[in-house]
């Protein structure tokens, strides 16, 4: 296995957009689509909020919004587990081609049904958890399929050219999602979404064929069981799926956003653009800094520490809203005072992204390269679950707590639990002096 890599710039490294041609195709479209799917998110979430909030009122239109994601749990975990088994046994381009294909079909149905006006709570809840399931297989499959495109020293600057993928879709797709809502409509946004990813379907047209010279066999309870088992005997990656769970369960505020752009800081849909932008501008500017991120060896210190300063950002957004709620309530701050709080708001989740970039990146070097690749789509699975389940809950548990009418709550509580629960959980020797040059299991 090759070393990491020493960088000497702090400029992010471009090598892996030379050394192959497809994965550059590949990231290309997924910057570009990815712009989409962060229509389609904010839309979502405003449209359920807009279709309850009549009826229901501001906390329970906040909890429906929760929803959304929360519903989709399950079939997410299932989806990629049985995908991550699929990549193991089938070609990964095939695998990801038709999940593609029907995640796009998911997005039209969400663009027909709005532009004709028939689109209802139901129907979306539906049509996300459909769209979810069959991006989860997609994402499983090509990052399984990256160490097949390029070689192991580039896995780190891969993973912060993905980014810059995430940066570039979620600074300008929540925006644009925002001013599209306000002035145009929801049918605009899943349409451009719809018309975007077929990007992504080209992309994964190009890519070449990948068979495995020892496939996992069948997907079932044996090749499930098999990945399980890795796992368990895999602490290294196995804590950096805990820790992860953790900061993304206890400090993921979006669905405060309707309710907060609404009734505390004003604004809108245009704040919720905003402080969804927020959190995508500080991982873009993290990973445009992050060449010298090839050099650390010591990931498993630097996944911790990532993520407290991810914990300590969120609980900071939560003491800008209870700060910012008192003094709307005792009249002490100017009025308006939406403009002061959204920004230092904003401030704070720019912070909380920049840190989730570092840590996203190091923690898929850690799988790509300690990881077999006979064992790389089912573990990939798992980490698909683990990232997009783990938001799904953090909506849950934001939902409830907010409830409350305590939209300060959340944040303010999860960010302190993720600084003392991480420190816990990485709390082994092993995975603090996990070495890159070296990697283990």
């Amino acid at each position: 296995m090759d070393a990491a890599p020493t960088r000497r710039g702090a400029l992010l490294d471009l090598a892996p957009l030379t050394a192959s041609p497809a994965f550059a195709r590949l990231w290309s479209a997924r910057a570009v689509a990815g712009i989409g799917s962060q229509l389609t998110l904010v839309a979502v979430g405003l449209d359920v909020f807009g279709l309850v909030r009549p009826a229901s009122g501001v906390a329970a239109a906040t909890f429906a919004v929760s929803l959304t994601g929360v519903l989709a749990l399950v079939p997410t975990v299932l989806a990629g587990l049985y995908g991550g088994m699929l990549a193991d046994a089938f070609d990964r381009r095939t695998v990801a081609l038709a999940s593609g294909v029907a995640s796009w079909l998911c997005t039209l149905a969400l663009a027909v049904l709005s532009w004709t006006g028939t689109q209802t709570v139901v129907t979306l809840y539906v049509l996300t958890v459909l769209s979810a399931t069959a991006t989860t297989v997609l994402q499983a499959s090509e990052s399984a399929a990256t160490p097949r495109l390029l070689p192991a020293a580039l896995l780190p600057a891969a993973g912060a050219l993905m980014g810059i993928t995430v940066g570039i879709s979620v600074t300008v797709g929540p925006g644009l999602a925002g001013v599209l809502v306000a002035t145009a409509g929801f049918q605009w946004c899943y349409t451009i979404d719809a018309a975007l990813f077929v990007f992504t379907l080209a992309a994964l047209l190009s890519l070449p064929r990948m068979p495995h010279d020892e496939p996992a066999g069948r997907p079932g309870l044996a090749s499930l069981a098999g990945g399980i088992a890795f796992l368990r005997a895999a602490p290294n990656i196995r804590t950096s799926f805990l820790v992860d769970i953790v900061a993304m369960t206890f400090g993921q505020p979006r669905v405060l956003y309707p309710a907060v752009g609404a009734v505390l800081l004003g604004g809108g849909a245009l704040t919720v653009g905003l402080l969804s932008a927020a959190f995508a501008v500080g991982a873009l500017l993290s990973s445009l800094f992050s060449g010298r991120l090839g050099g650390v060896r010591r990931q498993g210190l630097a996944i911790e520490r990532a993520i407290q300063v991810y914990g300590a950002c969120i609980a900071l957004f939560g003491v800008v809203l209870a700060v910012a709620a008192v003094g709307e309530a005792t009249r002490v701050l100017p009025s308006p005072a939406g403009p002061v709080w959204v920004t230092l708001a904003a401030v704070l989740l720019a912070g909380a992204g920049g840190a989730d970039n570092v840590s996203a990146i190091f923690r898929g070097t850690m799988l790509q390269t300690a990881a077999p690749d006979s064992m790389r789509g089912r573990l990939q699975g798992v980490y698909i679950v683990v990232v997009t389940g783990g938001p799904r809950i953090g909506d849950l548990y934001a939902g409830l707590l907010a409830t409350t009418g305590l939209l300060a709550l959340p944040p303010l509580a999860g960010g302190v639990v993720i600084i003392a629960l991480v420190a816990w959980l990485a709390r082994r020797r092993g995975f603090r002096a996990y070495d890159a040059a070296h990697p283990a299991p």
